[in-house]
């Protein structure tokens, strides 16, 4: 079985501040999809990024991650509860949840132990919602280049390598149930170079980076990206598509 792995609770305060928002269509669409509204379980919770909005869909939510300090990180609502809690065991009672997210983690799982536990706590007709989104794209075709070369050059070697999961779309991963067809969404964020960076930060790849090298890639990246950004607090549209996969239980 694969380890649950926790990349992320060293940088859970940038996490937290640095990470774009989900759109506000994908949960329309999950809410339009969801035959009750009574419980969702968004497992691999993080910071709470899905899991708020989601308690604006939902009578009750339920956040779970392995990272108490990401957990800790989380906007507190009276309809969510987080708890520490591995994907494979929810403790949510059998058949009890409509709906099942995974915001940019069904990568980091052991997938066949997750889905056993989300085929358990699924009501019937329940579903279960994955996404994941990859490189960003800036609206500079200079600068859009730069990153790209960071991403896949600079820092590539040190993606983990469930990464690749992230670079088909989830495409190859298995998927428990008969797919839905899902419109197409994307996040759309006017970000400031140090908001870039920051997010940048986050990037797991950039972490083993400054582990295994001893350094900082965000220097030379900063002063890269400085030559063609124009004002530091000037802004730029950043553009991630997302990937999501749908299906739902018998």
């Amino acid at each position: 079985m694969k380890p649950s792995a926790d990349h992320f609770s060293t940088v859970a305060p940038a996490y937290a501040s640095c990470r774009p928002g989900y759109p506000d269509q994908l949960f329309a669409y999950l809410a339009e999809i969801t035959n009750r509204h009574e419980l969702a379980w968004d497992c691999a919770a993080g910071n709470g990024q899905a899991t708020i909005p989601l308690a604006r869909i939902f009578r009750r939510v339920v956040g779970t991650d392995i990272s108490g300090p990401m957990l800790d990180r989380a906007p507190r609502d009276p309809k969510i509860q987080y708890r520490v809690a591995p994907a494979e065991s929810s403790g949510l009672p059998p058949a009890s949840t409509d709906l099942v997210t995974v915001a940019q983690a069904l990568h980091w799982l052991e997938t066949a132990s997750f889905y056993v536990e989300v085929d358990r706590v699924l009501a019937p007709g329940g579903v279960l919602a994955a996404w994941t989104y990859g490189m960003p794209y800036l609206d500079d075709l200079h600068l859009d280049r730069t990153l790209g070369h960071f991403y896949h050059d600079v820092v590539g070697p040190y993606w983990p390598a469930d990464r690749r999961h992230v670079e088909s779309g989830y495409s190859t991963l298995p998927f428990p149930y008969p797919e839905l067809r899902p419109p197409v969404f994307a996040m759309n964020q006017h970000w400031t170079l140090s908001e870039v960076l920051g997010y940048v930060g986050t990037w797991s790849a950039t972490q083993f980076f400054r582990q295994a090298l001893g350094r900082d890639p965000l220097l030379e990246l900063a002063e890269e990206l400085g030559e063609h950004w124009g004002p530091p607090a000037s802004e730029r549209l950043i553009r991630w598509p997302l990937s999501l996969r749908v299906g739902r239980a018998s």
